[in-house]
């Protein structure tokens, strides 16, 4: 059964046009894509991005835990921080990638990616009782909410102003303007206590607000109105999309699956770290075994200065041999002219290596180039 988010019906109002995600049935664009692409980049846009999940991490041992069941180290996370890490399995490969707040000493809240919160939420329970069974008297419980939370997003340059002018106390503005990146504040909007992070998947500086389902509604419609004289705009997952590429984020299902490992996404350094300063957590005895300078394939950043645009599933060429594969690709409007990421043989993955890529049966030209393709001014 299609899910809804609790701004459904907002939505519908707006005359948004949908899709399914995930399970969910989503905005893709109110009116047209090309101008909520460019409202992010120029001004902000509002995203609806409930469909995400969210998992409640508790208990006295719950940053021991979480070192345990994730590549990345949480223990030693700053409460008021955030953190960009993965979960895999015992072989290795990816289950998801996701982020991780620390909101007090013995309390995390992970976010997952929408489709695959149940299989998360499935490692999660599973290894919690795992690491329970292993430790005897430990303190860590594990609950999914991702039915009962809302989470909407201001993305863009004007974000902040816009966050500003909901507030009526210097308490409230300062905690906006002194919120780093990548860390989280509570804040009130409109009445509303809201988990505030200045976090993102835009490129662009911005902010992801958490609150219970119930206020959801309240919230968008306060900062739509707050939002009138900074020229905010509802954007939908196709903008997302093209924002998300031009900053050269990957997208689980596309760059990110599972049967690829850290290594093969470009994420060695995590898999470093996690060797050298973990003793044990789930998957490790498969990465000691990961010999790095074997991997066959590497994720790049591809552009062309043609016109035809490269999608996903297009074979790269160098001469008569496929040496790679598209997994996003699109016009930039940022930019442009084609960009696209890709999976290609580490002998082609150099920076200024020519490829062709394979569109339809006639080849066109791109060149790897490093990532992001779009990186906003500071």
């Amino acid at each position: 059964m299609t899910k809804h988010t609790p701004l459904y019906d907002i939505h519908e109002q707006l005359g948004a046009s949908f899709t399914d995600f995930g399970g969910w049935e989503m905005p893709l664009k109110y009116q047209n894509e090309l101008d909520e692409h460019r409202a992010v980049r120029g001004a902000a846009g509002l995203f609806d991005l409930s469909h995400m999940g969210e998992v409640r991490v508790k208990g006295a041992q719950a940053g021991d835990y979480l070192d345990y069941a994730m590549l990345s180290k949480y223990s030693t996370m700053k409460v008021g921080k955030a953190k960009y890490g993965l979960l895999i399995d015992e072989n290795g490969h990816l289950i998801d990638d996701l982020i991780t707040y620390r909101l007090a000493d013995d309390e995390y809240l992970i976010v997952p990616n929408a489709s695959n919160t149940p299989a998360d939420v499935e490692a999660f329970t599973k290894r919690v009782e795992a690491f329970l069974a292993a430790n005897p008297g430990a303190d860590v419980t594990v609950t999914d909410e991702s039915a009962d939370t809302a989470l909407i997003a201001v993305q863009g340059p004007a974000s902040e102003d816009i966050l500003l002018s909901t507030q009526d106390t210097e308490e409230g503005r300062n905690a906006i303007k002194e919120l780093a990146y990548y860390a989280w504040a509570p804040l009130k909007v409109g009445g509303l206590d809201i988990l505030l992070a200045r976090t993102g998947y835009t490129g662009e500086d911005g902010f992801e607000l958490y609150l219970p389902n119930a206020g959801a509604q309240e919230l968008w419609n306060v900062l739509t109105k707050a939002g009138a004289d900074f020229d905010l705009k509802p954007a939908g997952l196709a903008a997302r999309d093209s924002l998300r590429l031009e900053a050269g984020m990957p997208l689980f299902g596309n760059e990110l699956t599972n049967d690829i490992t850290p290594v093969e996404a470009g994420m060695g350094g995590m898999v470093a770290g996690a060797l050298k300063n973990k003793t044990e957590f789930v998957g490790r005895e498969a990465l000691e075994k990961l010999d790095t300078s074997k991997v066959d394939r590497t994720l790049v950043g591809l552009s062309s200065s043609g016109r035809r645009a490269a999608r996903s599933g297009a074979e790269l060429k160098a001469g008569e041999q496929t040496v790679g594969v598209i997994t996003s690709g699109q016009p930039s409007p940022t930019l442009g002219h084609p960009i696209a990421l890709a999976y290609v043989d580490v002998d082609q993955a150099e920076a200024g290596t020519e490829l062709e890529a394979d569109i339809r049966g006639k080849r066109y030209p791109f060149t790897v180039v490093e990532t992001p393709f779009y990186r906003r001014e500071s």
